[in-house]
């Protein structure tokens, strides 16, 4: 029997996307800029949707939703790099990078969720239209929205405690931004084969069936689109689902480019930077993709900074009247 001689890991060292000193200012930049237009353009979809009792409807119930997740997820990685960054310290506490696998899993597979939710949304409003509010009320909304968020949690919790089984080798540096599983897995000298099985099982459960679900979905609305005689009518039901589309496939590209880059190559610093397309890029471009595509949500915004335009000059006239 051979007794493997390991010391109790306090910290780890996250490398970033680059060791060169030049590009440190650049990266910080970009992250604080993509952090910044991530967090105050998901706000004023949240905003929106609360303030005009017209986008009180379960697309944009939904849609609050997935804003409120993209700011969770991005927060969840993005301001410990910039504070290495700022303050030129690389470790994080081997809790906090426990919490940040953790939480890094729970908002991915809670945003995986809610777009296969409004997928089934958007088939319900187009192949059984009469039925609509029937079938997405109130309570089923909210229903399905907690229970992405309860099955996340699990499955995050899953992940999180087979990692702390596991044993840590002496080098302790992960050369990525944030502490992904997968890097976790290859700092372990404990055996992996038990979380490599469980992690290959949750990507096929929570990746492949949330995917295939989107698919059925879409399936069943172009059939219908299809048969719907105008051209106008194809129009206006295939333009409510657009902006749907484009989230769905930026996010399952970046996901599986993530993937399948870990596969084929070993190169940790090329696998680190096809993460920022997940974790930093998609969740940024997903404001710009549903208020540019979004009649109602451009209408609703131009309300919302009407109103508050209006309240910020009144005050200005009770104070210098």
């Amino acid at each position: 029997m051979i007794l493997e001689n390991h010391t109790w890991v306090t910290k780890f060292y996250l490398m970033g996307l680059s060791k060169e000193p030049e590009l440190q200012p650049l990266i910080y930049g970009l992250f604080l800029c993509m952090y910044l237009i991530t967090v105050f353009g998901n706000v004023l979809i949240i905003l929106a949707t609360i303030s005009d009792s017209h986008l009180h409807t379960p697309m944009y119930f939904f849609l609050s939703n997935l804003s409120f997740v993209d700011i969770c997820f991005t927060s969840t990685t993005i301001p410990k790099t910039l504070l290495n960054i700022q303050t030129q310290s690389k470790f994080i506490t081997y809790e906090g990078c426990i919490s940040q696998m953790y939480f890094a899993l729970f908002f991915g597979v809670v945003d995986d969720f809610l777009l296969t939710v409004m997928a089934y949304d958007r088939y319900v409003a187009i192949c059984h239209p009469l039925h609509y509010m029937l079938i997405m009320h109130r309570r089923q909304c909210g229903l399905l929205v907690l229970l992405s968020w309860i099955i996340s949690a699990l499955h995050s919790l899953s992940h999180s405690l087979m990692v702390l089984r596991l044993s840590f080798c002496m080098e302790l540096e992960i050369p990525h931004f944030f502490c992904e599983i997968n890097q976790m897995f290859q700092l372990a000298c404990s055996d992996t084969f038990v979380n490599d099985i469980l992690m290959y099982c949750a990507d096929g459960l929570f990746g492949v069936g949330p995917f295939a679900g989107i698919l059925y979905s879409y399936s069943k609305i172009m059939s219908t689109i299809h048969g719907i005689s105008s051209t106008q009518g194809k129009y206006k039901a295939f333009s409510t689902c657009v902006s749907h589309l484009s989230v769905v496939f930026l996010f399952y590209c970046t996901t599986l480019g993530v993937y399948f880059s870990s596969i084929a190559s070993h190169n940790s610093h090329s696998s680190s930077a096809a993460s920022v397309m997940y974790t930093v890029v998609t969740p940024t471009l997903n404001p710009f993709i549903y208020s540019l595509r979004n009649k109602d949500i451009k209408e609703a915004l131009k309300k919302l900074i009407g109103k508050e335009s209006m309240k910020g000059s009144n005050v200005m006239k009770r104070k210098f009247p």
